[in-house]
C-alpha cells in the first residue's frame, strides 16, 4: 500500500471555493482536502446523485463541512451560464475556483450540445466561459484560479485549423490539444489579470497518472470496458509504484490554489520520476503554453467560438 501523503493548507475558514468535477477522482479529493481546511464548497455537478454520494464522502470525514451541490454541464454553455448566473445572484465572491473537470479520449468524435468536439467543450471551452461569466466575483475576491492540466498537454499541439476535429479525428490528439488550449487560457489570464490589475492569481497544475474515470469504462462516450492503461495504472497505483492515488494526486492543484508559496503563471504537478506521482512541486511550464500570442489566439478564438466575451 503506497504510504498516504499530505501537505500543510492554511486555515480557509470563510473561503468559497468552486471545484469543478468533484464528484468523483481527484475532484472529490480537492473538495474534500479544501473542506478540511474549513473552506465552504461549491460541487457543481452533472449527475446529482453522484454529487450527494460524494458531499456524503466529504462529510464522514469533515462533519461540519459547509457543502452545496449545484447543476452544470460544462458541454453545455447554457448549463454554464445558468450556474454562473445563480451564483451572481447570490453574490458572495469566489475565492477560489479549481477547474478540474474534464473527459478523456472518446473512442469516436462526440459533440457537446452546442455542436463542439466533446474534449473540447469540456476541457477548455465550458471553463473559459465559466471563468467569464464569474469574473466580477473573482476580481471582488482576488481568486487564486487554478487550471488542471495533464502531462498530455507537454506533447502535440492546438489543432489550430480544425479545432472541432471535423477532419481525421484522433482521440489523444484531440486530448492534448483541448488541455494544450486550456493551458494557454490559464496562463493569459495571468497576463490580462496584471495588466488589468484584476488581483486574480492564475496558476496551473496537473495531477500527474492515477487511477480515475477518465480511462474507465463509460458507455455513454462510447467505451464499454475499462482502457488497459487504467488497469495497469490501478495496479501501480495500489503498490505505490511510479503513480499516484486520487488523493496525493489532488495535492498539486491544492497546493496551486492555497500555498502561499505558489505563483500565477506557474506550474506545479507531482515531483516523483516523470511527475507522475510524489509530492506537489513547482515544475517548469511545458513549452507549448508559453506563448504570449498563442495565449492571446486562444483567448480570441475562445470568445469566437462560445460568443462569451471576457469583461470585468
Amino acid at each position: 500500500m503506497p504510504k498516504p501523503l499530505d501537505i500543510t493548507v492554511p486555515d480557509l475558514t470563510g473561503t468559497l471555493a468552486l471545484v469543478t468535477g468533484a464528484s468523483d477522482g481527484v475532484g472529490l479529493e480537492i473538495a474534500a482536502r479544501l473542506a478540511r481546511a474549513g473552506a465552504d464548497i461549491v460541487m457543481p455537478v452533472r449527475d446529482h446523485a453522484k454529487g450527494e454520494a460524494a458531499a456524503a464522502q466529504i462529510r464522514e470525514r469533515t462533519p461540519a463541512a459547509g457543502i452545496r451541490l449545484l447543476s452544470l454541464d460544462l458541454a453545455s454553455l447554457d448549463s454554464v451560464a445558468t450556474l454562473a448566473s445563480e451564483l451572481r445572484a447570490d453574490g458572495r465572491p469566489i475565492d477560489l475556483l479549481i477547474a478540474n473537470a474534464g473527459v478523456m479520449n472518446p473512442p469516436t468524435r462526440r459533440l457537446s450540445a452546442d455542436g463542439f468536439e466533446l474534449q473540447l467543450a469540456t476541457n477548455h471551452l465550458g471553463h473559459f466561459a465559466l471563468v467569464a461569466h464569474l469574473l466580477p466575483l473573482l476580481i471582488e475576491a482576488r481568486a487564486h484560479v487554478v487550471s488542471q492540466v495533464s502531462i498530455a498537454a507537454d506533447r502535440g499541439a492546438v489543432n489550430w485549423d480544425d479545432p472541432n476535429w471535423e477532419r481525421g479525428y484522433d482521440p489523444m490528439k484531440a486530448y492534448s490539444s483541448s488541455k494544450i488550449a486550456f493551458g494557454l487560457f490559464a496562463s493569459e489570464l495571468q497576463r490580462r489579470s496584471d495588466a488589468a490589475g484584476w488581483g486574480i492569481r492564475s496558476a496551473l497544475s496537473h495531477p500527474g497518472i492515477t487511477p480515475t474515470n477518465l480511462l474507465s469504462a463509460q458507455p455513454g462516450m462510447g467505451r464499454p470496458d475499462d482502457t488497459t492503461a487504467v488497469k495497469v495504472i490501478r495496479a501501480l497505483s495500489r503498490r505505490g509504484v511510479l503513480v499516484g492515488t486520487p488523493s496525493s494526486a489532488a495535492l498539486p492543484a491544492v497546493y496551486a490554489a492555497t500555498s502561499p508559496d505558489a505563483r500565477g503563471g506557474h506550474l506545479y504537478g507531482p515531483k516523483g520520476f516523470r511527475h507522475l506521482g510524489g509530492r506537489p512541486a513547482e515544475q517548469p511550464v511545458y513549452s507549448r503554453l508559453q506563448s504570449a500570442s498563442d495565449g492571446r489566439r486562444v483567448w480570441e478564438l475562445s470568445e469566437q467560438l462560445t460568443g462569451v466575451r471576457v469583461t470585468a
